[in-house]
């Protein structure tokens, strides 16, 4: 199945309003300085804390996930919004550090927070993203009446992500990593948002657990083929699309899954490129072709992609294996889901 056959799922777009006004009811108003900071980062103000009108943000994958999983266990998606918003909070507390740690000036088409107010600033919105995100679940209303236990599972979480970020970081200053290190490492810096999104989602809907591996194992399966697709679109995504150029993650030196892969089967003059490009301070635009040339020549790009679509089909057979326990429109979008993720262009 290529990218042209598989249509963006209802669900992304489903439960938009009411992640958005369950947000917007989260952040507080004051004092103005700090949280127009994160409302900008969020798309609904401009950077005098104006209001805008159809902002781009993003694409919601994680409170997706946690709303159509409520659902197709039976209870209104309502339930689970105090949930989903919390997780889409916390992943954007990981983006505002993430532009400060890549030293990124922009994001979705507009200047990133620490380009606009500065470092320090930047580091403290997302602090606040992420305690105003905790205080929402730990203080939120029935039907959620497991608060406790899901703030456990939601700092869990976000603790792995932690860990898989300084991992991320780590990896840049070493010569060589094992493909399972870096699969390893991308369970935890994308995998484990995503894996709680289900979880959270399932307690909002107060299921009782049956065949709670099958379903655990979708968000597992689904973190690791997102990311790998994330990998390959950083490198050889369309421009047109992604706004980005080709080969942009090897510009940034990123070693992401295609480059590890690449690292494992090089040998001579394929292996010397690789070295010589990752050790210089900064890449020529020479180098970037040559390292675009050997990834080609060691077909990494078709080898990750082929990672992805066994990542995929062993989330679909998780699916499956919980699918009649499921209400069924749910389940088709859990479906069309998983392999729209595998296949996205952006």
């Amino acid at each position: 199945m290529d990218a042209a056959t598989v249509r963006p799922p209802e669900a992304l777009e489903k439960y938009r309003s009411v992640l958005d006004e369950t947000m917007r009811a989260i952040v507080p108003q004051e004092p103005r300085g700090l949280y127009d900071m994160l409302r900008y980062h969020l798309g609904w103000v401009d950077e005098k804390g104006a209001p805008v009108e159809g902002a781009s943000a993003g694409k919601a994958l994680r409170p997706t996930l946690c709303f159509l999983t409520c659902e197709a266990l039976g209870a209104p998606c309502a339930h689970a919004a105090t949930a989903a918003a919390t997780l889409e909070l916390v992943h954007n507390f990981s983006l505002v550090h993430d532009d400060i740690q890549d030293g990124d000036k922009e994001r979705r088409g507009r200047p990133t927070v620490w380009s606009l107010w500065g470092v320090g600033r930047g580091v403290w919105a997302g602090n606040a993203m992420r305690v105003v995100a905790d205080r929402a679940l730990a203080s939120g209303s029935p039907p959620m009446a497991q608060r406790k236990q899901a703030a456990l599972l939601l700092t869990r979480a976000y603790l792995e992500m932690i860990e898989g970020q300084y991992q991320d970081l780590e990896f840049e200053g070493r010569g060589e990593i094992t493909t399972g290190e870096y699969l390893e490492m991308i369970s935890r810096k994308t995998g484990a948002l995503i894996l709680c999104a289900v979880e959270l989602g399932a307690m909002a809907a107060e299921w009782d657990g049956r065949d709670g591996g099958a379903l655990r194992l979708w968000g597992i399966h689904l973190g690791r083929a997102f990311q790998v697709r994330d990998d390959i679109l950083g490198i050889w995504g369309n421009p047109t699309v992604t706004g980005k150029p080709i080969g942009n993650d090897i510009r940034r030196k990123k070693k992401t899954f295609p480059v590890v892969l690449a690292y494992e089967r090089a040998q001579g003059a394929a292996k010397h490129a690789l070295l010589e490009a990752y050790g210089s301070p900064e890449l020529s635009e020479a180098q970037v072709e040559r390292v675009l040339d050997v990834l080609e020549e060691l077909e990494v790009g078709t080898a990750s992609q082929a990672l992805v679509e066994r990542e995929t089909e062993q989330a679909l057979e998780s699916l499956q294996r919980v699918g009649p326990l499921l209400f069924p429109w749910a389940h088709g979008q859990m479906v069309q889901l998983t392999e729209f993720l595998a296949h996205r262009d952006r």
